[in-house]
């Protein structure tokens, strides 16, 4: 027999110390916990953990060097009426582990019924057909690196897949295809840096598994909300030949995104587990006490509470929930050097009792913490439960991906005439939703498209979801798209309707980088990325959801839009403010924002309510930023007069007096098919000059300041 001392508790995991490896796991309801360990071979050895304090099981073995394989088993009640479902002959997976080896081959032993009689007991093996945990050598050579720290209201995100972003690159080898490796590629790197990104936000890089009904239907998970283990990355976005170098592999990515002085944001699923309903499989937290980790109806507790729509919740009411969540972030920010979460359904983890309380447990912990609430934390803020839609609604520390600017920017563009006042409110940093909790524009993560819906191309190809291959019958996906085909759905040769199309395209954009908060584009977008129609391709790990690098070439105008924009963007504090506007005279008469109607004249409430009114331009101070500097000093900009025309008709816009500006330079025209060198040198024009904007289109004109 293997020697085994007592060991610690903490902390929890496979930890080795250079010396041999401690492993601790916590279950309350367990009577008995055994450590299995894998040779090569697959051949398994069991081994009790010794001790249990504040049920927490563990032991340490002398001797065992990182890359070896375990896995335990729980013993323990099986009573699904009590919600226990402890099944010694069911292989577990850490919910600690730093890295897993292999994949779920799935087999009917991995359920602890029978598919054939669902009450009757399963007590086969699944050890055969279960992944193993890996112990993991925790040192990386980091050097000199450093976070970032991109202040909010500089930063620009992009949304991005690891795989889907790196598949198709040309420049990238195809063993690093797909992998964190190729994330951290030069020519990706490059890619990003010509944009002005200034942090990649990664769908889910947490280990996690395809669904059992999915990989019957021959499809699998590839946007990776399946999450089975918090602390390891993602096994199969590694190109390492070697046990745990994921690990490394992500470490490297990360160090080099720094060196690049791009930020690193993890989107993170704490809401639910892999293991689905009461039907699901028992892989780990399940078996190991499934009453702790997941939210169980009070009336009969065979049942979980599912405000996720994945099956289950994990239970935030729990300490050792709240405590794996904790741990799990303090271990990617302090060991993975990663820079922000993104957290999936946050308004899932604010679930108290069954309403959403913004100062549940949850949030005080984050707002406590000297690590984590130093981090960009961005909440998906919601989830499908009741009372789940929470926009606006989160703690001081967070930002949120702001879906009603996505819902009011498409609808404006799309020619929805009653969004006029909203879309103002969008355009300024929606102080309506976060200025009353004393929060600042950048509480807002603008986006107009991201992984969950269209690409910005199909968002003006389409009025109707396309998503039958995705073996659903055309059902999933929402039906809300807010879109709008330009007159013919799909692919067209027409080349007015191409030609609007493209328009479109840039009117977002530009609203996109016009508007105060933090711009967000999803992978691709930039060079018309399109999934034909499909906006839930959550299961196409193909063509259809990766990124198609031979684009760029046909869309070099849209891509050098995008990088023209974030310039503009990053050149001028006008569009990066930290402080809503307020509108009112400073003593000098000067307001640092004020509205006008086409005609030239001040809105009135009379003009924002017309319920027809499509079109209307903004002025925006440069010489009355009212927050100050890094060093305290005083910001000024050049101002800038904004012509919005969404209407289907060429409109006139008469420019405001002189004592806004005296003269106006065109800046751009979304009208315009071509981004050049030097826009529009001759369109100089004067006070009170009268401007003919196309239909769907906006111009920005800039008045430079004084010297």
């Amino acid at each position: 027999m293997r020697e085994i001392w007592p060991g610690e508790p903490y902390p929890l995991g496979g930890t080795w110390d250079g010396a041999g490896t401690s492993f601790s796991v916590f279950s309350e309801v367990a009577e008995r916990v055994e450590l299995c360990l894998f040779d090569d071979e697959g051949h398994e050895e069991r081994l009790d953990l010794p001790e249990v304090d504040g049920f927490v099981w563990h032991g340490y073995l002398p001797g065992i060097t990182p890359g070896q394989r375990y896995g335990y088993r729980v013993h323990g009640p099986f009573d699904p009426s009590r919600g226990h479902r402890c099944n010694p002959s069911k292989l577990l997976l850490d919910p600690y582990a730093k890295a897993i080896e292999g994949e779920v081959k799935w087999n009917e032993s991995m359920f602890s019924y029978r598919f054939t009689d669902p009450s009757a007991l399963n007590d086969d093996d699944s050890a055969a057909f279960m992944p193993k945990n890996v112990v993991i050598n925790p040192f990386f050579e980091w050097g000199n690196d450093r976070p970032p720290r991109t202040p909010y209201h500089q930063t620009v995100i992009y949304e991005t897949h690891v795989r889907g972003l790196t598949m198709r690159h040309p420049a990238v080898p195809a063993e690093q295809r797909g992998t964190y490796a190729g994330l951290a590629h030069p020519a990706v790197i490059e890619h990003l840096l010509s944009l002005g990104v200034t942090a990649v936000e990664l769908m889910p890089v947490h280990q996690f598994i395809p669904e059992h009904a999915m990989v019957a239907r021959g499809l699998t998970n590839y946007w990776g909300y399946n999450t089975i283990a918090y602390l390891a990355p993602h096994n199969a976005y590694s190109g390492s030949g070697q046990r745990g170098g994921q690990v490394l592999e992500f470490k490297a990515m990360v160090r080099a995104l720094h060196e690049a002085g791009i930020e690193v944001i993890l989107d993170v699923v704490y809401n639910h587990t892999a293991e689905g309903d009461h039907m699901g499989p028992t892989l780990g937290f399940r078996g190991i006490d499934n009453s702790a980790y997941y939210r169980l109806h009070d009336g009969d507790r065979r049942y979980h509470l599912d405000y996720t729509g994945c099956g289950n919740s994990l239970n935030v009411r729990s300490p050792h929930a709240l405590q794996l969540i904790m741990d799990s972030l303090r271990y990617w920010v302090l060991d993975m050097h990663v820079d922000g979460f993104r957290f999936d359904l946050a308004s899932a983890l604010a679930r108290e009792l069954h309403d959403v309380d913004r100062l549940s447990a949850f949030f005080d912990l984050i707002q406590q913490d000297p690590i984590i609430s130093q981090v960009k934390l961005i909440a998906e803020p919601w989830d499908v439960g009741p009372g789940g839609y929470q926009v606006g609604n989160f703690p001081p520390l967070w930002t949120e991906w702001n879906g009603k600017y996505r819902d009011t920017v498409r609808d404006f563009w799309r020619g929805n005439g009653s969004a006029l006042p909203e879309f103002a409110s969008r355009l300024t940093g929606s102080a309506d939703l976060y200025a009353t909790s004393g929060r600042r524009p950048v509480a807002s993560i603008n986006f107009v498209t991201c992984h969950d819906g269209f690409t910005l191309t199909d968002l003006v190809s389409y009025n109707r979801k396309h998503n039958d291959a995705n073996g659903e019958n055309n059902r999933d996906g929402t039906d809300d798209n807010r879109s709008w085909n330009c007159g013919a759905e799909g692919p067209v040769e027409d080349p007015a309707i191409v030609r609007l199309r493209r328009r479109q395209r840039r009117n977002l954009l530009t609203t996109l980088f016009l508007s105060q908060g933090v711009p967000m584009l999803s992978q691709g977008d930039e060079i018309g990325r399109t999934q034909g129609g499909n906006n839930n391709a959550y299961c196409q790990d193909n063509e259809v959801s990766w990124v198609d690098w031979s684009q760029a070439q046909n869309e070099k105008e849209l891509l050098d839009f995008v990088k023209m924009m974030s310039e503009l963007r990053r050149n001028h504090p006008v569009f990066q403010r930290r402080r809503f506007f307020h509108g009112r005279k400073a003593e000098d008469g000067t307001r640092d924002i004020v509205w006008f109607t086409p005609s030239g004249e001040e809105m009135s409430a009379a003009d924002w309510h017309t319920g027809y009114a499509k079109s209307l331009a903004v002025f925006l101070n440069g010489e009355a930023i009212t927050e100050p500097g890094p060093r305290g000093e005083r910001i000024v900009d050049d101002s800038f007069l904004l012509l919005i025309n969404g209407h289907h008709e060429d409109m006139t816009f008469a420019l405001p007096e002189s004592r806004y500006g005296a003269g106006w330079r065109t800046v751009l025209d979304t009208a315009d098919e071509f981004v050049r060198d030097d826009p529009f040198p001759d369109e100089y024009w004067p006070a009170e000059s009268v401007i003919a904007v196309t239909s769907r289109s906006m111009q920005l004109l800039c008045c430079p300041r004084a010297t």
